[in-house]
This record gives structure tokens, sequence and C-alpha cells, in this order.
């Protein structure tokens, strides 16, 4: 199968282990972007995964085109030019702490790319499914026309499309989101969301949940999920369903509602100590994709997704490196985590 996702990606600098930014002299430096991340777990899966985004044509822009080429991704579609890449710093949380995300993308060559930068005709040729987020249009009008443009030649050419709503507030206001996604989610046949992002841009709330308290009514996500689908014609909603105890410490599941069936599907709860949750949900989306695209059962693939994602969090950076074999193996009940010899 092959699969297209279309966004930003971006340099990311974080301090050394756990320490703050003020008290930081040395950052690592690395790749990532919620499209890219997802690229990335599709071809460590064995897919035809093809990346596009805008990077510039310069040495900086180049490393990250690698930094996709390494594991497999198609990098082929990518345009270049324009003359920033942009980056985002992170302070990993620990205990009670957050992390802190700091966004300098302005000005990078997504977010001044044309929307005819992308020949979207040529690039769905021989597609079967396209996926992007809610961060994408986030960057300006011009990359949610550019969003709009890809929706409707993949629909012509019968491409499934699947959206991770993604709200990020450091990008836009919720008017702007429920705006443009809105207008976008009308061509989408999957939709992702988690626990916040259905309020944030639809204002369609799970009752009797409190998130920053890790508690969550699992059956007022039914209802969430119905509304969404009822809203946009969706086929199938995926909520992922995180209850934060701390920084470290996750209790992680999610559901996925096939709309046809009228099924509410739930995945077992891992319970998670974290080492990087920085792309945590693009690996759940990157799984899900994989087995859905494959012909799983709806409760077969939120396993898989779920279970992708929960090995991603012991994983550093965005990109997730687990295999199809491993996903399997927890996802049938294997996580004790002993040493394999």
């Amino acid at each position: 199968m092959k699969i297209v996702t279309f966004g930003e990606l971006m340099i990311r600098l974080q301090p050394y282990n756990y320490e703050r930014f003020v008290q930081a002299d040395h950052l690592e430096f690395t790749f990532g972007g919620g499209e890219a991340n997802v690229a990335v777990s599709l071809a460590n899966y064995g897919d035809d995964a093809v990346f596009v985004t805008k990077l510039p044509a310069h040495a900086i822009g180049q490393a990250a085109v690698n930094s996709l080429r390494r594991y497999g991704v198609d990098t082929t579609k990518i345009v270049r030019g324009g003359e920033r890449v942009g980056i985002y710093f992170n302070e990993k949380g620990a205990s009670q702490r957050p992390s802190v995300c700091i966004y300098d993308r302005a000005h990078s060559a997504i977010q001044e790319c044309s929307p005819s930068d992308f020949d979207w005709d040529a690039i769905f040729e021989g597609v079967d499914w396209f996926h992007f987020t809610g961060i994408t249009p986030a960057l300006g009008e011009n990359l949610v026309t550019a969003c709009e443009e890809a929706c409707k030649a993949a629909k012509a050419r019968g491409v499934k499309i699947s959206c991770d709503l993604n709200y990020r507030g450091k990008l836009w206001t919720r008017e702007q989101a429920r705006a443009a996604m809105t207008r976008l989610c009308q061509y989408v046949d999957v939709c992702i969301s988690n626990e916040e992002d259905a309020k944030d841009v639809f204002g369609i709330e799970a009752e009797a949940t409190d998130i920053t308290a890790g508690a969550l009514n699992k059956e007022g996500y039914k209802s969430v999920a119905r509304q969404l689908a009822e809203k946009f014609g969706f086929e199938k909603v995926a909520i992922t369903l995180r209850e934060s105890k701390s920084a470290f410490d996750n209790d992680w599941s999610a559901m996925l509602y096939d709309v046809a069936a009228n099924e509410y599907c739930f995945s077992k709860v891992y319970h998670l100590h974290i080492i990087d949750r920085i792309g945590g949900g693009d690996s759940f989306g990157g799984g899900l994709i994989h087995a859905l695209l494959e012909g799983r059962t709806s409760q077969q693939a939120v396993e898989f997704a779920v279970a992708a994602s929960a090995l991603k969090h012991s994983i550093e950076g965005d990109y997730n490196f687990a295999t199809v074999a491993e996903v399997e193996k927890l996802a049938g009940g294997d996580g004790s985590g002993r040493v394999q010899r």
C-alpha cells in the first residue's frame, strides 16, 4: 500500500537529559514533525510511505530530507526552496513538571509555500491513503488552501483520507481552527482526535472527564465520536485516551468507532513509564493507518495502534522505530520488558 503524508518537518533542539532551558549549554539536534513521524512509522512497517513538504535547498534542508531517507521514506515529492527549516525547542518534563515546547517556525519554507508548489495529481498517482494533521493548516491560509486542494485531488482518485485534529494553541485560535477544520473535515474518512482536540476545535466535550486530574469517563467518548461522525460523515473516529498521572507515568488507551457497524472498540490500557512522549499520537496514527490498510478488524486495528504508540513512548526522539513483530507481540499481551536473548 502507498501512503502520502503532508506537513512540516522541523529541527528539534532539546537540552540533554532533563535539564531546563535556562540551565542548558548544549542542545541535541534531531528532526521531527507530525506527518513526517507517521511516514517513518509506516516505512518501518514495510509500507510505501511518501512525505510531502517544502524544504530549503541548503545543507540543513538536505539533512532534514536525509533524516527521512535513512528510514525508507520516499522523499522524491519534497519541493525544494525557501530559506528556513522550522525549529522547535523541547524541554522534557519530569515527575510533576510538564514538558514545554517553544516554536521558532515563522517564515519556514513550508509556511511561505504557495499551494501551486504541489502537483497533487502527480503526487497521488497510485496512492491508497492520504494523511495530514491540524498542525499543517494552522501554519497559514496558504496551507489551508494547500490541504484542501490535496483533499480534493485525493477524493477524485478514490484515495482514503485521514486527519489527526492535533490542535496547537500556540499556532492559531480555536475560532481559526474551527473554521479551517470544518472546511477540511468534509473530505476526511478517518478522524483521529484526543481528549482535548474535539473540545478545542469543535466544542464537543466528553462528560465527567478531568484530563488534568487523570480521570477519564470512557463512556463519554462514545458520544464525542458519534457527534464527530454525524457532523462530518466520517467512516471511523479514533480517540486516544491519556490518563496523565505525571510527566513520567500515564495510562494509555484508545477507542475506535466504526460508524457502519455502529461498533465502539476500546483497547486495553497500558501503564506507561515515559522516556519521550512527543510523537506518541503520531505513532498511534501510523499504526492505525497500517492496520486498516491491511484489512484488520476495528478491534485489531485499535489494539495494534495503541501498542505501537505505547512502544514509541519508550523511544527518544520524534520517530517510532518499533517493528510490526514488536507491536504484535505487545498487542498480544507480552509487555514484560524482559531481555530478548
